[in-house]
């Protein structure tokens, strides 16, 4: 075994995941014909590691990868901090996580007094739902039907049914209304609404844009009924659509504000659920009501912390915005509909597949993007916020190559 990869082919490798992992996944990328395993990865792009074609990452695992594989900003900070940290003792106070909550909260204009971190999207979820309750003394949350927040208990509650019906009956009190739709809003949530659970942006749902208005009446709507707005921007959030957070140019203010995925950087998981002031006076009289062992590594946090420092940079979050104009000049013309804020775009096609069919097309081509799963219909286009000019051009020729 080497670093490179522990098996010494394709069929090897199959062959062992699907006995030890998850041998559902493999007859499925057996069927369609998409058996790719990463190997090298550097900035945009990956190679296979058996037959080394390059793939750029055009997906980047959900916002995962915004600043590209192995990014060295990150890479440097971590590398020197493992001199000296580790993932630390979540039972004490840390500096690091005290830091990186002090960081979070300042990017959201004051909105958010501090943050509670954790280790996945799924358990800032969970957390933001159970804090919910315990605020509110309500049972009911409200979220968006085809929407996506994790396949942890609470988060998967929210989620989309095909994602928990093979395990039994949904939890009591959620319930799921239309993207889009404020009338289901005002006539979902009421006396015992506990929260409204939102992505502002809902990227598994192929990225359909919020209607002039629509994320405002949702707020109001859980003003006027005393319910908590929690927004999910793990896939959104970060510099990707050309702020740190989408919410702030809809003018929102919501009551927590969800963070993961892309915040470690690709280097080390982490997770963030932001809260304000009143939310986080909760931990007063329940401060160890809520815990997680590896949530906030004093490891992850550093990661996070520079993560922050780049995204937030003025000059990085114009050229978010001047590329994906860029994209959409480019795009013009091919056979979709383009769905598009900052560099978060969706490819919607007038087929009920055509998501799918465009992912085959795309990845033949060696642009991995995949479809959006709650709505076949749409590809997922998402390229890193560090591609160049150069790297545009080639992404652009590929994507008329393949859908042209």
């Amino acid at each position: 075994m080497t670093h490179s990869q522990p098996y010494e082919s394709l069929a090897a490798t199959a062959a062992a995941y699907g006995s030890a992992v998850n041998p559902g996944k493999v007859a499925f990328f057996e069927q369609v014909g998409l058996e790719i395993v990463m190997g090298e990865r550097e900035g945009l792009s990956f190679r296979d590691a058996f037959d080394g074609r390059e793939y750029l990452n055009c997906h980047c695992n959900g916002g995962v990868f915004n600043l590209g594989h192995r990014n060295p900003r990150v890479i440097a900070a971590v590398s020197e901090a493992l001199g000296h940290l580790d993932i630390g003792n979540h039972h004490l106070i840390s500096g690091w996580r005290a830091k990186l909550a002090e960081r979070l909260a300042a990017t959201t204009d004051g909105r958010m007094r501090g943050a509670i971190l954790g280790v996945a999207g799924g358990e800032a979820i969970d957390l933001a739902i159970k804090l919910a309750r315990g605020h509110t003394g309500r049972r009911d949350i409200v979220s968006i039907r085809g929407g996506y927040h994790g396949h942890t208990g609470l988060a998967l509650a929210a989620g989309d049914p095909a994602y928990r019906d093979p395990f039994g009956p949904n939890l009591p009190g959620f319930s799921q209304v239309p993207f889009n739709d404020a009338e289901a809003i005002e006539q979902a949530v009421g006396e015992g609404t506990a929260a409204v659970l939102i992505e502002t942006i809902p990227a598994t749902l192929g990225f359909p844009i919020p209607a002039p208005g629509y994320l405002a009446a949702v707020e109001a709507r859980c003003r006027e009924a005393g319910a908590l707005l929690i927004v999910d921007e793990v896939q959104i959030g970060l510099g990707r659509t050309g702020t740190v957070w989408y919410y702030q140019q809809e003018g929102l203010a919501p009551d927590m504000l969800i963070t993961a995925k892309g915040l470690g950087g690709g280097i080390y998981p982490i997770a963030a659920t932001l809260v304000t002031a009143e939310l986080l006076a909760f931990f007063l009289e329940n401060p160890f009501v809520h815990i997680s062992t590896f949530g906030g590594a004093e490891i992850g946090c550093v990661a996070a912390l520079e993560v922050l420092e780049i995204v937030t940079e003025p000059a990085f979050l114009r050229r978010v915005v001047e590329l994906g104009e860029w994209f959409e000049a480019e795009l013009a013309g091919l056979p979709f509909e383009l769905r598009r804020r900052g560099l978060t775009m969706g490819f919607a096609f007038p087929e009920s597949g055509g998501g799918f069919d465009a992912m085959r097309a795309m990845i033949g081509a060696g642009v991995f993007a995949v479809v959006a799963n709650n709505d076949p219909s749409v590809l997922q286009f998402k390229p890193p916020l560090i591609t160049t000019d150069e790297e545009a051009e080639r992404i652009v020729a590929a994507v008329r190559e393949a859908l042209g």
